[in-house]
């Protein structure tokens, strides 16, 4: 792989910027030796487009191979040219796509191996969630717009992230998120219209980042004591003026200035908002972050997914699903 230089961005010069980037085959033969023929012990998980393992190359380079299941129905050709274009996106906050083996029926992706997985894992798990004080959820937060920022505003090449979600925000050994699945819809050939891309990633980065700042995890969020979906817990929190509510136990020592909480939290808000023209862009998102004037910020309207016992349920598409307590099941448009 050639070394390629990054802006004041991130942004390496692939992305038909630099030509010297390629992508490596690996033959079947030599994925079975590195994941011992997929073995249950080197499964890092399974998302919805196949499952994952960690391998070895030859020099002892760990990786991490995701096994696509068999519903691409594009042919070979489309398929590699896809890939070769996605291994040209080179950006601090992406996973970077190393090659691939296609053989067979068989179509492996190879990554960059991330020692620490995912996010889910630290944020929702109780044994980990000491890692994740204030400071490094500021840095992930943060990092994840600006990779979303790059593929949906810098990259020349069109990438629209259809299932934003913590499982697929990767951390390295220094906790740096990287995000991954970004080139899973244009691989398997999910349609890619300009328009989307402003109705999908804003909102559930919105999600993201209310999870974020509070340890919970918004899809299957139920809570006897508390009868609403996260997004709706976060929404009377702030309509009661206590939005600080929302901040993750496990961070109040660490999160000395709940400004900065509140302030991700009101963004955060301002993503989800029922109505669609008053998201804000994902370049607004990114100056909100790291601004410190949140007095000057829009005041949020209602979120879309203010339904009472509602367990929210984001999934990768064009609709985030809103299932009731009383079986009713609602689409509603995501936004920027």
């Amino acid at each position: 792989m050639a070394e390629i230089e990054k802006n004041k961005y991130g942004i390496g010069g692939g992305d038909g910027q630099n030509n010297d980037t390629q992508l490596s085959f690996s033959s079947l033969k030599d994925v079975l030796v590195a994941t011992d023929n997929f073995s249950e012990a080197n499964k890092l998980g399974e998302g919805g487009f196949g499952p994952v393992y960690k391998g070895k190359l030859s020099g002892d380079q760990e990786v991490a191979m995701k096994r696509l299941s068999k519903k691409s129905g594009q042919g070979l050709e489309e398929f590699m040219n896809e890939l070769r274009l996605i291994a040209k996106l080179q950006h601090t906050y992406l996973v970077r796509l190393l090659g691939c083996c296609v053989e067979r029926d068989e179509k492996i992706l190879i990554y960059e191996y991330m020692p620490n997985r995912s996010l889910d894992k630290f944020l929702f798990g109780s044994s980990e969630k000491a890692k994740l004080d204030w400071s490094v959820r500021v840095k992930i937060a943060e990092g994840v717009a600006q990779g979303l920022l790059y593929i949906h505003k810098y990259s020349r090449l069109k990438v629209i992230h259809r299932d934003l979600k913590a499982s697929n925000v990767l951390l390295d050994a220094a906790m740096n998120p990287k995000i991954s699945d970004f080139g899973m819809a244009r691989i398997f050939g999910i349609d890619q219209a300009e328009a989307n891309t402003n109705r999908i990633v804003g909102t559930y980065y919105g999600v993201l980042l209310l999870e974020i700042v509070s340890g919970r995890r918004n899809t299957d969020f139920y809570d006897p004591e508390i009868p609403f979906s996260l997004v709706c817990w976060a929404w009377e929190l702030w309509k009661k003026g206590k939005p600080e509510g929302l901040i993750d136990p496990a961070v109040k020592d660490t999160c000395v200035n709940h400004v900065e909480a509140v302030k991700f939290i009101h963004v955060g808000l301002l993503c989800v908002q029922e109505v669609p023209g008053d998201r804000p862009t994902m370049s607004s998102v990114a100056q909100m972050l790291s601004s410190s004037d949140s007095q000057s910020f829009p005041l949020p309207g209602e979120p879309a997914f203010n339904t009472r016992r509602a367990v929210v349920v984001v999934e990768s598409g064009d609709q985030v699903r809103v299932n009731c307590s009383n079986q009713l099941t609602m689409s509603l448009p995501t936004g920027r």
